[in-house]
This record gives C-alpha cells, structure tokens and sequence, in this order.
C-alpha cells in the first residue's frame, strides 16, 4: 500500500462484488530486409516476441515508431543488424538500439481508489491527473485502463501489460465494472426495464451487464454492472432517460474490490489477484 496523501472522502459502501446481497432482483505490408540477416523465427515458442514489441516494451517508443527503427538499421540483436519486420527475440538475447543495450520494462498493475477532482488522463497540462496519484507506484510506464471522470470516483486499473488491457477492450468478452450511482431523482421501474433489455440510442444498441435498485436505499441509487470501460456510455444512458447523474463511483472491477484501499491511495496487485483478473 502506498502512503500518498490522498483524500480520504466518505464514500459509499462497497460491498457489491459478484452475487452481493446488496442488490435486490434484477428487472427482465513487409519492409525490405537487409541481404545479411537471418530468416525470421518461425516458432510459436511463448518465451520469444516480435521485436517491435520488446523495444517498446523498454519505453523508448510505440510499437510502429520501432518498425520504422528497425526499417533504417538501428536495431541489433547479439550484435546482428535486424531490419525485417517480425523478427522474433528472447528475453535473454542482446538486443540494442542505436547501441545502447535495451530491456523490457517490467510489468507492473497498479489499483488506485480514484477520488474527485482527478482527471483521467496521461496528458500533461491537465491540472490534476490520476497520473500524480500513482507517481510513486513503479518506474514502468503505466496507464489507466478506461476512464473516470474529474467529479468520478472509485477503482481505477493500470498496467503496462497490452494483455491485460486488451481484456478489457474486447469486443466480446471484456472485464465487468460494477458502479453505485445516485441520480437526481428516483428511477422509474418502467426505465429500469428498459435499460436491462437493451436499447437504442441514435441507431447503436445499448446494453448493460445488470441493473437494479441498491437494498436499503431510496431509488435514486442504483447498482449498474457494465463492460464498456469508459464512463461517457453510462451518462448517455440516463440523459436517454432524462436523469442527471449527482454522484458515479466505480466500486468493482471484476473481482477486484476497494477493500484496504483508501480513497486516494493504491495498491499493487496480488499475483492471486492477477491470476484471476487475466483467467476472466
């Protein structure tokens, strides 16, 4: 746990993970090689990845800025020009750019307990960013999967790890985030349905994991589980339906909670914990 001085807020509960008792019951091109290289690996071993990904995997650049690196000759591996477009590597060869010895960064996956008032951005000239409350977490390059809202709270994912964030993205499957949001004024039951069944808005079909009053509490604060990793999807759904949103807050990423995690603060992740998010 990290000792960043964020604040604390006081928050709603947050105990609505998969299955909680909390919620009632849902409403129904190849560049031309250089003549002196090797053929490119063929294997399918998992210890071995495309060039261009291992030297943007050391920070220096992007996946397509290295293929142009490697296109002109300043790559070597264990002291061989490479200039053909994937080429594979192993994490013990000898790779260089420009001569200088290049490795990896390490993966790193970073939970942070996002408050109000940060920007989910890693641009600079933003006022406050989510990027300065995890400043201290690693020396790897990470960035948020999704986003929040400046006046958004709650759990907030980063990682430099393209696995990871390519679960999220996908199209099919993706990662269920689970948020507590209080609207202006009560959710008609008749909306409810409506949005459990899926809807449209401008020709796109809308849909949502599961939707439903939170137990105990008026009809203003509901429990909504998506897989859209941006929060702008859940905005337009209740504008569709003529509510304004006073208070979103991202209680849940899949089976990761904000249990031991203050607002403000973070925590890396558990290798359990790891293990999980990337079987989901």
């Amino acid at each position: 746990m990290n000792k960043h001085k964020g604040g604390k807020g006081k928050g709603k509960p947050t105990g609505f993970g998969s299955g909680s008792k909390r919620f009632v019951k849902n409403a129904k091109g190849n560049t031309p090689t250089n003549k002196n290289n090797s053929a490119p690996k063929k294997s399918g071993n998992p210890d071995e990845i495309r060039l261009n990904k291992f030297i943007a995997n050391s920070g220096i650049c992007s996946r397509r800025e290295a293929d142009e690196h490697i296109a002109i000759g300043l790559v070597t591996v264990n002291g061989k020009v490479i200039t053909e477009m994937g080429y594979k590597v192993k994490l013990t060869d000898e790779v260089r750019y420009d001569g200088a010895s290049i490795r990896p960064e390490q993966k790193a996956y970073v939970l942070l307990n996002k408050p109000k008032g940060f920007a989910t951005t890693t641009s600079e000239g933003k006022g406050r960013t989510v990027m300065d409350l995890v400043a201290n977490a690693t020396s790897s390059r990470i960035k948020p999967i999704g986003r929040l809202g400046r006046n958004s709270k709650g759990l907030l994912l980063f990682t430099n790890d393209d696995s990871v964030s390519n679960k999220f993205t996908n199209s099919k499957n993706g990662v269920p985030r689970l948020f507590h949001i209080e609207l202006d004024k009560n959710l008609k039951l008749e909306d409810l349905k409506k949005i459990q069944g899926g809807f449209k808005v401008e020709g796109k079909l809308v849909e949502v994991e599961e939707i439903s009053y939170i137990d105990g509490a008026s009809k203003k604060e509901i429990g909504l589980k998506i897989k859209n990793t941006g929060n702008t999807i859940i905005r337009t759904i209740f504008e569709y339906f003529k509510y304004d949103i006073l208070s979103l807050d991202c209680v849940a990423i899949g089976h990761l909670t904000k249990k031991d995690i203050p607002r403000g603060h973070w925590k890396h992740l558990t290798e359990q914990e790891l293990n999980t998010l990337k079987m989901l």
